[in-house]
């Protein structure tokens, strides 16, 4: 199953000033799963939207990023109440928040299904393109990639991010740009916190072809069945007419003066 790198997050906004400057602190936890060591804490220190001051629960203690977010920081780190307090924010904090999102959110993951079509690149190297089209999944975390015989294509390969249909689920579609070769085995991968395992879908060459193929050759088909429906009443007119001359002649042959 893909691992998803989660973030919960609470943000508290004050303004510090009557001249509009901010400085706020955002809080968060990032986890990957329910474990206590999987467990990050974070709480960061803004003013003027730059982060001077951190504490970081895998460092363990203050850290500043200005020279007075330094200062800060190497205050704090000597107040032992307010330091241990941080220390304890992420089994406090973290694991409480944590364990809603998972019960809640993770639970009500929706499977993401592939379709696999070709097209024809408008300016590349490669004659053919494949589009891997990966739709109705949730969460919005998802990783897409390409195999060719089993192995990771890490070359002319482009992805969009993924996007909101605006029904709480997602869409995303990769693209890889290849050069067809006989025998191999061209396969979209897709890694999902819904799915206990990968889901791989193999290319079928004979199951599509370009779309600029599959208009042309709708075009030639709607030809050929018009020209056999006109040949059809072509004949059926003909064959009418001369059956109708046959009639006539037959019967101004009966009524032919003796």
């Amino acid at each position: 199953m893909a691992s998803s790198f989660l973030c919960l997050s609470l943000l508290f906004i004050s303004l510090s000033t009557a001249d509009g400057f901010e400085m706020y602190t955002a809080t968060r936890c990032n986890f990957n799963s329910t474990e206590l060591k999987d467990i990050e804490y974070i709480s960061s220190y803004y003013f003027r939207k730059v982060e001077f001051t951190r504490f970081d629960s895998s460092v363990g203690k203050y850290v500043g990023f200005t020279e007075y977010g330094v200062k800060n920081a190497e205050y704090w780190n000597n107040q032992p109440g307010q330091l241990a307090s941080e220390r304890a924010q992420k089994e406090r904090y973290c694991v409480p928040n944590i364990g809603v999102y998972y019960s809640n959110a993770l639970s009500k993951s929706a499977k993401p299904y592939v379709k696999l079509h070709s097209t024809t690149p408008l300016s590349s190297q490669h004659p053919a393109m494949l589009v891997c089209s990966v739709y109705d999944f949730y969460p919005s975390e998802i990783k897409v990639s390409w195999l060719r015989d089993g192995q990771e294509i890490t070359s002319d390969v482009t992805s969009t991010k993924e996007m909101a249909n605006g029904d709480w689920y997602y869409q995303t579609h990769s693209y890889l740009e290849y050069t067809p070769r006989s025998g191999e085995k061209l396969s979209c991968k897709v890694e999902h916190a819904s799915l206990k395992e990968p889901l791989i879908t193999d290319w079928d060459p004979s199951s599509s072809m370009p779309e600029s193929e599959r208009n042309k050759l709708a075009i030639g088909a709607s030809g050929l069945i018009l020209g056999l429906i006109l040949s059809l009443a072509g004949f059926i007119y003909y064959k009418r007419k001369a059956r109708g001359q046959n009639s006539h002649s037959q019967t101004s042959s009966y009524l032919k003066p003796v």
